[in-house]
Order: C-alpha cells, then sequence, then structure tokens
C-alpha cells in the first residue's frame, strides 16, 4: 500500500527515502522490512515469504578475493540455502544486487560498480537515482576485450513499473533527493 506524500511521516530525507523504499517492498519481496535508527531491518522470518529467495540488506559484504573486490550492495536477493555460513556472501550466488545511487558519490552506482558486478558474476543489477527520478536494470552477462560486462540496459522513469526476471516493482511515488 502506497503511501500517500502528502501524508508523510516527518524526519530526515534519509528516512523518508527508507520509508518509501519499505513501503514500495510490500508484497513484493520476500518478509518484511523496518526502519530502525541503525537503518533498513529485513525479517526473513516473516508469513508467507518464499522458503527459496530471500532479500538482504547491510552487511555481510560481497565478496570477491581472487578479484580483489570487496562490495555492500543496498539491496541483495539470493537464494535462502545460500545464507549458511559466516562472513561473506560469494558473488555469485547472488540472483540480484540493488543500488540506491548516492547523492556525493554518484559514479560508485553508475561507473563503478557496473563494472564490478558483471566481473562477480552478479545476474542482474538495478540502480534507482533519486537525483533524476531515473534508474536502470542491467542483465545478460556477456564477455568483451574490456571484460565482462551487461548486454542488456532497461532504463526507467520513476513513476513507472520496473520487471526484472520473475519481479515488478512499482517505482511509483518513490522519493527524489531533495533540491539544495
Amino acid at each position: 500500500m502506497a503511501t500517500d506524500p502528502d501524508e508523510m511521516p516527518a524526519g530526515t530525507p534519509t528516512y523518508r527515502a527508507m520509508r518509501e523504499f519499505v513501503e514500495s517492498t510490500d508484497g513484493i519481496l520476500p518478509g518484511t522490512f523496518e526502519i530502525t535508527t541503525e537503518g533498513i531491518v529485513h525479517d526473513l522470518r516473516a508469513p508467507n515469504a518464499p522458503d527459496e529467495f530471500v532479500a538482504h540488506t547491510g552487511k555481510p559484504d560481497v565478496e570477491d578475493p581472487a578479484q580483489g573486490i570487496l562490495r555492500r550492495p543496498d539491496l541483495i536477493v539470493l537464494a535462502w540455502a545460500d545464507m549458511e555460513g559466516e562472513g561473506s556472501f560469494p558473488p555469485r550466488t547472488l540472483i540480484a544486487a540493488i543500488e540506491i545511487v548516492s547523492r556525493s558519490n554518484p559514479d560508485n552506482d553508475w561507473v563503478s560498480k557496473m563494472r564490478d558486478y558483471p566481473l562477480l558474476g552478479i545476474p542482474i543489477y538495478a540502480v534507482f537515482d533519486p537525483r533524476t527520478g531515473t534508474g536502470a536494470v542491467l542483465s545478460d552477462i556477456h564477455s568483451t576485450p574490456q571484460g565482462p560486462r551487461y548486454a542488456t540496459r532497461r532504463e526507467f522513469v520513476y513513476g513507472e513499473d520496473v520487471t526484472s526476471s520473475e519481479w515488478t516493482i512499482s517505482t511509483e511515488g518513490l522519493p527524489r533527493y531533495e533540491q539544495g
């Protein structure tokens, strides 16, 4: 159930962005999401959550020591069975990585992670950019002379539905960064 922007709770822009994200995942991603002073918390034991997939935020990291890469996506989707063990997730176990572009360092999401995630074998990379109200879903890793890259890029504008694989996420009402 989307929240009317006029009825959004008061708070910082960061809180409002997290609140909109939590609202946008209702019924789309497995489990439940809550907001704490540390950030978004994902409860994997929510009723009706599919047994095979999990959406996970925060730690642990996604790491490939052989490539010399350690990343911490804003949200990852992986099989429940791949949650076993301690430490970083092997990146090839991920189904998707989702990022919300940072106002202070957008090239990290639009350039560096777009290079690193196919190198790590992450099949789907979704980027949401609150600066511009746009985003992209990248998939279909293929080899290039510069290394693995995503072959398919589907751009979207906030307000459109984003479909990737089996999931559709509404971007209606997603918050934008305040102009400042």
